[in-house]
């Protein structure tokens, strides 16, 4: 008899269905599997043959034949063991067939036959609804992170015979006795989405350093701070994500779905509601940036997406690392290629980064600093011009006075007043590119720039001599626009003026280190 259930696997960023068809006839016992599969599913048959072994079930000797299909696919992950077993029960007359219709199944057995935690499920799961499935049983610690997704049920289970259990009862006992997981996603996404323990109200000073921080939320503008040990840069890119807006539904469950897919949503975990922010070591190879393995999981670029990317000593990182930057700054993905095919993963993410202005660190002090120019020159030129020209603001930090470092004598703005003001500019960007895909001021094209930044005759003599005193280029040209229309939104103003057209331009590489 040839039984077939439904499963899941994620290749790339993509998910796909999987049929798991198993055939138990007379000849000589074996037990084979097939349908490109990677050790971990091969070694399900162990798995499978123990935990049922253990729950009751004894296998007889028969050749059993297990199909994983598509077979063009490759299969990794342990989350086939649940629907191998289920569709060997339906292939020995344990189950009937008709009782897994439109049903997927997700999860690892353990010897007892206790359901396992399993990655990749949110995917799986989205796939699942959009192929027309109308229930999904996976393990119970996987059951708030499948619940996330809307128009499907899900059932998290504990054990193999709660899952046969299940399967045995009709619809109308099902319902009396099995609910589907439910989360509350507006509650989940009010009490998470600024649970920070650091807030701007704490970084002294350094006001000009704000208020680019301020401009770069706003219009999710990359951002590079040149400044001496201890000033505070480390401590305000932390702050950063206290600042920008709210990850909408959407933007989690894709954000989401990558860290599903990395591994990273833990057990019991749900869906990621807060803006990613991750700061990598300099010593991060690029394969661990930009995602590595034959088949490539994500990387940290890919991890940032829809957050902050910070790397601090930006000039410490490998140039090769550096380098591949490139592409996600520019398109917003990353594609990786590799023998068993090309993998494109989402990217969108917000760069700052911190670099010290020289070797020794206190440049342009010369009462400190002893470096001399070439060294000076030598080490920012250690980012490369193509990666400063993507990054949309460049400022130069100052050295706290003591002052500046009193408690309580200075009130600071805190990231609640700055996201205030953020979020009054982001909506006149929501209204500006309504229906157009845009989200951000950095994300117009040529064309969106032409429509929404224009400037009028006497400004435009203006930016001319800068452009060319500055010796920009095209795309630093385009830049400026971009962060000039962020500061007129701030404002609340209609139109770019000189005054905004002049402090975009000030957050130009300082020409000191070129």
């Amino acid at each position: 008899m040839v039984s077939f259930v439904y499963s899941g696997t994620v290749y790339g960023i993509n998910s796909y269905i999987i049929c798991v068809e198993t055939d138990a006839s007379n000849g000589l016992p074996a037990f084979d599997m097939v349908g490109m599969l990677n050790s971990e599913v091969r070694e399900a048959k162990e798995r499978v043959k123990v935990s049922l072994k253990n729950n009751g079930f004894s296998i007889p000797p028969e050749r059993i034949t297990v199909n994983l299909s598509p077979a063009n696919i490759r299969k990794g992950g342990t989350k086939f063991d649940l629907p191998i077993a289920i569709s060997l029960l339906i292939a020995l007359g344990e189950i009937r067939q008709s009782s897994t219709d439109g049903i997927l199944f997700l999860g690892e057995l353990g010897l007892d036959g206790d359901l396992r935690f399993v990655d990749g499920v949110l995917p799986v799961v989205i796939e699942a609804r959009n192929q027309g499935f109308k229930k999904v049983i996976l393990p119970k610690v996987n059951a708030l992170e499948g619940a996330a997704i809307e128009g499907i049920e899900v059932y998290g289970m504990e054990n193999i015979l709660e899952v046969i259990r299940f399967l045995t009862l009709d619809e109308e006992e099902r319902k009396l006795n099995y609910e589907p997981e439910a989360i509350d996603i507006e509650e989940l996404f009010k009490s998470g989405q600024y649970d920070y323990n650091v807030d701007f109200s704490e970084v002294s000073g350094q006001r000009e350093l704000k208020r680019a921080c301020l401009i770069a939320a706003a219009g999710f503008h990359h951002i590079l701070m040149i400044g001496t040990p201890g000033c505070g840069k480390t401590m305000v890119a932390k702050r950063i994500p206290t600042i920008l807006p709210p990850l909408s539904y959407d933007e989690s469950i894709e954000v989401s779905k990558i860290y599903s897919i990395a591994g990273f949503i833990k057990e019991f975990d749900s869906l990621i509601v807060k803006r990613p922010y991750n700061s990598p070591h300099h010593t991060i190879t690029d394969n661990a940036l930009s995602g590595g393995g034959n088949i490539p999981k994500p990387g940290v670029i890919s991890l940032s997406h829809r957050g902050v990317l910070f790397l601090d000593e930006a000039v410490h990182f490998d140039r090769r690392a550096l380098e591949i930057l490139r592409q996600p700054l520019e398109d917003r993905k990353i594609v990786i290629s590799r023998s068993s095919g090309t993998f494109e993963y989402p990217s969108d993410f917000m760069l700052v980064a911190a670099i010290n202005p020289c070797p020794c660190g206190y440049y342009p002090d010369r009462n400190k600093c002893r470096c001399t120019e070439t060294q000076i020159k030598n080490y920012i030129g250690k980012l490369s011009g193509p990666i400063l020209d993507r990054i949309d603001i460049c400022v130069q930090t100052e050295p706290l006075e003591y002052d500046n470092l009193k408690s309580g004598k200075v009130k600071e703005e805190d990231s609640a007043s700055m996201r205030k003001k953020i979020m009054a500019a982001r909506d006149i960007q929501n209204e500006r590119f309504k229906g157009t895909g845009i989200r951000f001021n950095s994300e117009m094209t040529v064309k969106e720039i032409e429509k929404f930044c224009v400037i009028d005759a006497k400004d435009e003599v203006f930016l001319e001599r800068a452009f060319k005193a500055m010796n920009l280029s095209a795309r630093a040209y385009h830049k400026i626009l971009r962060v000039a229309r962020t500061i007129a939104d701030l404002e609340g103003s209609k139109d770019i003026q000189k005054r905004h057209l002049s402090e975009a331009l000030n957050y130009r590489m300082n020409s000191l280190y070129l």
